[in-house]
């Protein structure tokens, strides 16, 4: 499978990367989501963080700098062309990450992140295979999930909150986690590819151009953000039936249904103008959200098995 297309980089006079370029081409900001999935996942396990210090901090590490960096580098090198149109001062477009210097940045930290996984187990191993994996099915041609409004918000959510959430409760309970701890940690997966298709707003005309068939591209901003809402939504309603009346958690249930609410009103601002509004409600709504994961978290570590 090959890793380049036919666009040659923009020429630059620079023969290395400037350092600040390479900081933001990994993107720091989008490093939280699978930190704090993983983090939820290893709070899920119901084990004692005593004595696996080492395997929280260092999965962290590995799910946020190492691998979603990694995936970063990986899609802006095979966005270099949309980037060009929507965000020409990025790192690579704007030349001062010269030549191919972004694909080899990609490739050495899919290397490292493989080497880092090890220590963490067969399951952590596991599954930093299947995101390195993920990241490049979602930039790198002919695969190049990102073209899809659907499977590429799909995999982004999935790899961002249900991967690394498994992750976290297998490597600390060293073993397959609960069936409760699966549930929770698919639906919130599922529920993040509305926030991924709020995401895609930002390069909308970037996206139409290029033939990247992003929700907002085929639906129009309006019907695809209501979509994402009714996505959003969806997930975090089950999980609430879930705690509140089959889990015996009604407490914890109450929580996730007050944060619900206060989403479901930003989603109504969100609405009136949905390509204006969706950074605020990525700072809003998404913050109630991934709250209301941890809340689940420590909902069902003391579930023993289920049902």
């Amino acid at each position: 499978m090959s890793v380049t297309t036919d666009l040659t980089p923009p020429t630059s006079p620079r023969s290395l990367p400037e350092p600040r370029a390479v900081l933001t081409l990994l993107k720091p900001i989008t490093w939280f989501p699978p930190m704090w999935a993983y983090l939820c996942g290893a709070v899920s396990a119901g084990v004692s963080p005593a004595g696996h210090w080492v395997a929280v901090i260092l999965g962290v590490i590995l799910a946020g700098p190492i691998v979603c960096g990694m995936s970063q580098a990986a899609n802006d090198w095979c966005d270099r062309h949309v980037d060009a149109i929507n965000e020409p001062h990025r790192p690579i477009p704007s030349g001062r990450i010269p030549g191919r210097w972004g694909l080899w940045i990609a490739l050495i930290m899919s290397g490292f992140a493989a080497l880092v996984g090890t220590a963490l187990g067969p399951w952590g191993f596991g599954a930093t295979l299947v995101a390195i994996a993920a990241a490049w099915a979602y930039s790198v041609e002919p695969i190049r999930l990102k073209r899809s409004g659907w499977w590429g918000p799909g995999l982004v959510g999935l790899s961002y909150e249900s991967l690394p959430w498994f992750t976290g409760a297998a490597v600390l309970s060293m073993g397959a986690p609960s069936w409760p701890v699966i549930i929770v940690a698919l639906l919130y997966g599922i529920g993040a590819h509305g926030i991924m298709t709020l995401n895609d707003f930002k390069a909308l005309e970037g996206d139409r151009q290029m033939g990247v068939n992003s929700l907002p591209v085929t639906l129009g901003p309006e019907r695809a953000a209501k979509l994402a809402c009714v996505v959003m939504a969806i997930p975090q309603l089950i999980v609430f039936v879930l705690l509140y009346g089959v889990w015996d958690r009604p407490w914890h249930g109450l929580a996730i249904a007050v944060s619900l609410i206060a989403q479901l009103y930003a989603m109504q601002v969100l609405l009136r103008d949905p390509k204006g509004r969706a950074p605020w409600y990525n700072g809003v709504g998404v913050t109630l959200y991934v709250s209301g994961m941890m809340v689940t978290a420590f909902a069902v570590r003391t579930l023993e098995a289920w049902p």
